[in-house]
């Protein structure tokens, strides 16, 4: 199970291309990395699900992504979780 908070490091996709998307999405994952945090949002909502289809197709190639899932409770926000640093 994984906690979150009102703190949790997010990123909202909101009115962003697919291309532009795939950038802030990587950009995101490495700066997270680089601060150790263990678990953030990227926030890409529901509609067509365009955004979420981009959302899991980087992260399943970005090296430095443990694991991913839609939220439980909110299918508009993908919870992922960054390997650790060595």
């Amino acid at each position: 199970m994984i906690l979150l908070s009102n703190n949790t490091p997010n990123l909202d996709l909101h009115g962003i291309d697919r291309e532009y998307a795939k950038i802030l999405i990587n950009g995101f994952i490495k700066d997270n990395y680089q601060m150790r945090n263990k678990n953030v949002l990227i926030i890409h909502g529901i509609g067509a699900g365009i955004l979420r289809k981009i959302t899991q197709e980087t992260l399943k190639t970005n090296k430095l992504v443990e694991n991913y899932k839609i939220d439980n409770f909110n299918t508009g926000v993908t919870i992922v979780t960054i390997k650790k640093k060595s």
